[in-house]
């Protein structure tokens, strides 16, 4: 998520959304309702800005072709809540 960190304030695009981890798409969930990312380092811990318009794209999962009876996370395989972030899905 060190990208988020270095778009704070601007814009970051992700493609391939759904082939990042499950670790990864936790911390990109929190960085998107909180606004911040929490890193503990050498016994340090602290909150970095992640303050940014995230635009990302994904492919269907299975046959590549969305099912237009499927709801959303069935077509994409991410998380209603992780989903719920985004103001737009196309």
């Amino acid at each position: 998520a060190g990208a988020l960190v270095l778009s704070d304030g601007g814009i970051c695009c992700i493609d391939e959304f759904s082939a990042i981890s499950e670790h990864d798409r936790t911390t990109i969930h929190e960085a998107m309702e909180q606004q911040t990312l929490s890193v503990a380092k050498a016994g340090l811990v602290t909150k970095l800005n992640t303050r940014c318009t995230i635009i990302a794209a994904t492919n269907p999962r299975g046959t590549g072709k969305c099912d237009p009876n499927a709801s959303m996370t069935i077509n994409t395989t991410l998380a209603a809540p992780l989903l719920s972030r985004f103001d737009l899905i196309l």
